[in-house]
């Protein structure tokens, strides 16, 4: 017999099907990339005449600093999202960056798997769930 089809994100890994814990679904993760950008953009503004390598860079800079720190970025966290290792544990130092990295190229993070983990949280073994 072979292996039913997972009926929710997250079971495969042992998360639950809804509330605290579960995979975090497409909506809250796009409405935290969009408070993350946003935030880029009026840095970027404010202080670089709005350059757009400088707007990527503080993207980047943001993730890489506040993921391990309070466990996601600003808009993750003000989504009622947080980063972890898929065993539930902190993701350390390295993980942010190679995942932000990742991220940045765009096409790593658009391509999904069964659980909704991108690419880029596959390669770092990362999930984001709700918190």
């Amino acid at each position: 017999m072979t292996d039913a089809v997972n009926s929710y994100p997250g079971e495969r890994l042992g998360y639950p099907t809804a509330g605290p814990g579960s995979i975090a679904r497409v909506g809250r993760r796009i409405g935290a990339l969009a408070i993350d950008w946003a935030a880029a953009v009026i840095i970027s503004i404010a202080f670089f005449q709005y350059d757009s390598l400088a707007t990527l860079v503080v993207f980047a800079v943001v993730q890489i600093l506040f993921i391990p720190t309070i466990g996601g970025s600003p808009g993750h966290r003000i989504l009622g999202m947080r980063l972890v290792l898929a065993n539930g544990a902190w993701v350390g130092l390295w993980r942010p960056i190679v995942r932000t990295l990742l991220l940045v190229l765009v096409i790593p993070a658009v391509i999904w798997d069964q659980d909704q983990r991108g690419l880029h949280d596959k390669a770092v073994g990362t999930v984001l769930i709700r918190a």
